[in-house]
């Protein structure tokens, strides 16, 4: 790298300016990490069939109908390079009309609780530290300081999660705005300087981040749906942990739900 690269600027693409966004007509692509994170997505799939990948291991593909909408799911595998190798594949192969990343995340917010619905808005690099060179935190130099979900599908994801919510009397909460991701489980001890160096941030897990930029750099509309599993450095009387399977059923129930207001 320059020894003084110049900062880049978070500028939207052309795509993102858009009210409402020219995709191509295809499949609602859905990007999970984990086996469990995709079982309750693959269980409401009408009509599903394995796909091949070009993946020697680690990454699956099933393609069916989800609330009468044709949906791609593929298990990526855990981390970035993961998520941007099968969502790069996934893409190009099938021309989705949308990427959702689904599945569980950590909860960074001290107002997000576990169950909660984290619905991306923007997304950046928890770990990814260029600030020596005058660049944000998170932001990779080259890049933008934070990648930006298009405000249509961020509308659109937030009144499904919403949707969710509202269909039991303790159904989880939901909430808007910046998620990270990074190569790193954000334990107690390295909660508290992230939530320092990203006030704002509500969620982190390892994928999404790369997911919103490898969909940004193929020009298709992105969102996230993911619930909070565990709570990276939870208060005193704080419910921390809640089961994979059981999170993982709250963020399919959300993403069936925008599936189904596609079709709308």
């Amino acid at each position: 790298m320059p020894s003084s690269p110049v900062p880049s600027s978070s500028v939207p693409s052309p795509a993102a300016a858009a009210d409402v966004p020219a995709v191509p007509s295809g499949p609602l692509l859905v990007l999970v990490a984990m086996p469990e994170e995709a079982a309750p997505l693959l269980e409401r799939l009408s009509g599903r069939r394995a796909l091949e990948t070009p993946f020697t291991e680690g990454v699956t593909a099933e393609r069916g109908m989800l609330a009468g909408t044709e949906t791609l799911v593929v298990t990526t595998g855990i981390g970035i390079a993961a998520a941007t190798a099968a969502a790069t594949w996934a893409i190009l192969s099938s021309s989705p009309s949308l990427v959702v990343a689904a599945g569980s995340c950590g909860g960074l917010g001290a107002d997000v609780e576990v169950g909660t619905l984290i619905v991306g808005e923007t997304f950046t690099y928890s770990i990814a530290d260029a600030t020596a060179f005058g660049y944000a935190p998170g932001q990779v130099p080259g890049g933008p300081e934070r990648f930006s979900a298009q405000p249509t599908w961020v509308k659109a994801a937030e009144q499904a999660a919403r949707r969710t919510a509202a269909q039991s009397p303790d159904g989880p909460g939901t909430r808007r705005g910046l998620m990270l991701s990074g190569d790193a489980f954000v334990t107690a001890e390295i909660a508290a300087p992230m939530r320092e160096r990203f006030p704002s941030a509500l969620s982190a897990d390892m994928e999404t981040t790369a997911s919103a930029r490898t969909a940004e750099a193929l020009g298709v509309p992105f969102a996230a749906l993911r619930a909070v599993s565990d709570l990276c450095g939870p208060a005193a009387g704080q419910q921390f942990h809640l089961e994979l399977d059981v999170v993982a059923e709250i963020s399919a129930r959300a993403v069936e739900e925008l599936a189904g207001s596609l079709t709308d």
